[in-house]
């Protein structure tokens, strides 16, 4: 899984088109294997993104879920302190 592709279901505030698309986005180029797609490609890789971001997006909108919403600082600050222990034992 990519790493950069954060879990975007059951916060408060939602997640937001932008926060989606950036989700897609990074799909997209870790199955393309490039950032920046060339000219010729250019166009099936945008595709992609937006086809993949909708998708997304239906998804996250007619997910259910008993759970109260998750705080993002809250979790913001639970992946830092993961991080921190991570990068404190390398």
């Amino acid at each position: 899984m990519c790493r950069n592709i954060k879990t975007l279901f059951n916060f408060e505030p939602p997640a937001t088109h932008d926060e989606i698309r950036d989700a897609a986005l990074q799909f997209v180029r870790k199955l393309s294997g490039t950032t920046k797609p060339s000219k010729k490609n250019e166009e099936a890789f945008n595709r992609a993104v937006d086809k993949i971001g909708e998708a997304a997006h239906e998804l996250l909108h007619s997910m259910e879920t008993h759970q109260h919403p998750r705080n993002r600082e809250e979790e913001a600050a639970k992946a830092k302190a993961r991080s921190a222990l991570r990068f404190a034992n390398a």
